[in-house]
């Protein structure tokens, strides 16, 4: 089986909540909705709308949920809204070695598993590695061990200057790629650890040829990861898998990452890389 190693997270947030109508508002601006768009589509009324967000109605549970639907807010930050409005959260928080996670686990452990030769691991919502395969410790050759040193971030660990960004042979462009997904979670979420995240990948030196931007625009369809090892240029093409069902806050933020073969030189050596 795929070795396993899950790290505690952190299961609240010790920010002052705002009010209901206040996330509400924030919401919809983020989602660039106004008051009637809003309206129309959550199937409320614009002049309901506009008493919730003021403060002069109180949302009930039923609401609060068709409005976070309809404004396609995800789980942890919809379970924060129904708390600013009195209502117990739909999940409680829980870090992944939460014994209520058992299920969720043994599926991760199995898809990595699966994933095998290719390098895999499980991320949690800010990038954090909390599960991955054996096959992983190719990208963690010559990694300064501050970064592979539990918590391991894996965003951090990739672009950084210590990290396996010196091996990375199509640097500018895989930059850009992480840096644009990053910026879309910032949006979706609103999170400022992610917004800090990105701020701070950002402040890597570029390589030669990239700027210092997020990556506006997306560097093509299929972004490669080219990497530099001792068996030659590895290629690979990642893939990503979220448990799309999931109801728990913390179960549905989990990510599986996968690093598949680009090419028949990149699988010959992962496959070498098991039998050996």
């Amino acid at each position: 089986m795929a070795r396993v190693d899950y790290v505690a997270g952190n299961a609240g947030d010790a920010r002052r909540a705002p009010t209901v109508g206040a996330l509400l508002r924030d919401w919809r601006v983020r989602r660039r909705h106004s008051q009637l768009s809003l309206a129309l589509h959550a199937d409320v009324s614009a002049r309901h709308l506009s008493f919730l967000e003021t403060g002069r109605a109180m949302p009930s549970r039923e609401m609060v949920q068709q409005l976070a639907e309809a404004l396609e807010i995800p789980p942890r930050e919809r379970d924060a809204l129904l708390l600013a409005a009195g209502y117990a959260p739909a999940s409680a928080p829980r870090t992944p070695d939460d014994a209520a996670l058992r299920g969720v686990r043994d599926a991760v452990d199995l898809i990595l598993a699966a994933l095998m030769p290719s390098p895999a691991l499980a991320v949690d919502r800010h990038w954090n590695v909390v599960a991955y395969n054996p096959a992983l410790g190719l990208f963690l050759r010559d990694v300064d061990p501050a970064l592979a040193t539990p918590p391991v971030n894996a965003l951090r660990a990739s672009l950084h200057p210590r990290g396996l960004a010196p091996r990375i042979a199509n640097l500018a462009q895989w930059r850009a790629h992480v840096l644009a997904r990053l910026r879309r979670d910032v949006e979706l979420t609103a999170d400022p650890a992610l917004a800090s995240l990105r701020d701070e990948l950002r402040a890597f030196p570029p390589p030669p040829g990239a700027a210092r931007d997020d990556g506006e625009a997306a560097p093509g369809v299929v972004v490669p990861l080219r990497v530099r090892s001792p068996h030659g240029m590895l290629s690979f093409l990642s893939t990503t898998t979220i448990f799309g069902t999931a109801i728990d806050a913390s179960a549905a933020e989990l990510t599986i990452e996968a690093f598949l073969p680009a090419d028949a030189h990149t699988a010959a050596v992962l496959r070498a890389a098991t039998d050996g």
